[in-house]
């Protein structure tokens, strides 16, 4: 079986980044501009408001939501790099083919946030997040697999809790709609390494009305923090 269901990296040329990605049309390839991703100064500046925690201020409003969703792909991008970098014993070319697929989109996420809040907010982004994968045996498939389906699917129900937060006036419906092209991409992510792990397990974590699940920032934070070193304040975040 040659097929991937991600659509193949571009050819290189010294314009492409490492991950087949231009780094000018980031913005395009997600079907943006800078133009709809402006945040508008009436929005809060996170040196306004205090970090209750000491930790890393996600801020306030949209600008907040769109920092948590910058911190999760950060998290799902430095995963991937480490998988495809350092191949579990046994993976296949097709896995290879696979997570590598699965890898860029991830990194093109985190691109994508950090390229719209630079240049709509710059004093609002959050920095590059410390990561710890200690308790990830990145030589074992399983171990790997299952976690590469605990991040998955997590981020399918960030992206599903975090949606019913976002503005309805201003550039909220942008954001709204920029969001769902992401959690979509997540959800095939989940459903393939579902099924990588058991055949036919894809649509698992749906409930008795076929839905997936949500949840809000806090409780995936409490989970995903067990893999982030950095401290994050999410204090602030609408809820």
């Amino acid at each position: 079986m040659k097929g991937t269901i991600f659509s193949k990296s571009p050819a290189k040329d010294p314009a492409i980044s490492e991950y087949g990605m231009q780094r000018r049309n980031l913005l395009k390839y997600f079907g943006a501009s800078a133009a709809l991703i402006s945040i508008g100064t009436a929005c809060k500046k996170d040196d306004d408001t205090p970090a209750s925690n000491g930790g890393v201020n996600l801020g306030s409003g949209d600008v907040g939501i769109l920092n948590y969703a910058y911190a999760l792909e950060q998290l799902e991008a430095a995963f991937y790099l480490q998988v495809v970098a350092t191949p579990y014993s046994g993976m296949t070319a097709l896995e290879t083919e696979y997570l590598t697929d699965i890898r860029n989109h991830e990194v093109g996420h985190r691109e994508f946030f950090k390229a719209a809040i630079t240049a709509a907010a710059p004093s609002m982004i959050i920095p590059a997040l410390e990561v710890n994968f200690s308790s990830i045996d990145f030589t074992s498939r399983t171990s790997v697999l299952n976690t590469a389906k605990a991040f998955e699917d997590l981020g399918v129900t960030a992206y599903n809790g975090a949606g019913q937060l976002i503005s309805t006036s201003g550039n909220g419906p942008t954001y709204l709609g920029l969001a769902g092209k992401i959690v979509s991409v997540e959800a095939r992510h989940a459903a393939l390494i579902a099924d990588l792990i058991a055949n036919g397990t894809f649509a698992a974590t749906t409930d008795a009305n076929g839905l997936d699940m949500a949840r809000t920032p806090a409780q995936v934070l409490a989970i995903a923090g067990a893999y982030i070193k950095t401290q994050i304040d999410a204090s602030n975040l609408p809820s």
